[in-house]
């Protein structure tokens, strides 16, 4: 696991928002989350990135131990855990909202998915609402 004080020592607002949700792998978890509906560990595996078993455990751990999700039982499958975001990771959705819009003006590549700054761009409000909702 990823030393949780090296950047923090530092006092900047960047390196702590990185080292908490910035890797990559941390914030795709949290895409599946908000803009997919994922909750469960067998979900996020299907993501299409392919994130391997080992880091998508460390990433869930990490998230957790940082506020931004829980997990909890599944009622339905005890064998199985939910993660739900909570406060502290709903109040990412404007994060999220600023990155799809940024990649959206300078993502030019022909497999760029669109469809989520369009929506932005009709209602951001509704769309920001609906991630928090999550």
């Amino acid at each position: 696991m990823r030393n949780q004080n090296k950047m923090r020592q530092t006092g900047c607002p960047v390196a702590f928002g990185l080292d908490t949700f910035g890797d990559r792998w941390s914030f795709l978890v949290l895409r599946e989350m908000m803009l997919k509906g994922k909750k469960t560990y067998g979900e996020f595996l299907g993501m299409n990135e392919e994130i391997a078993t080992n880091v998508l455990a460390d990433r869930l751990r990490h998230l957790e131990n940082e506020g931004i999700i829980t997990k909890s039982r599944d009622p339905e499958n005890r064998r199985s855990n939910i993660y739900a975001l909570t406060d502290k990771g709903r109040d990412l959705a404007s994060v999220f909202v600023e990155i799809i819009l940024w990649s959206g003006k300078y993502d030019r590549r022909t497999i760029a998915l669109k469809e989520a700054v369009d929506k932005i761009k009709k209602d951001r409000k509704r769309f920001e609402a609906s991630i928090r909702a999550s």
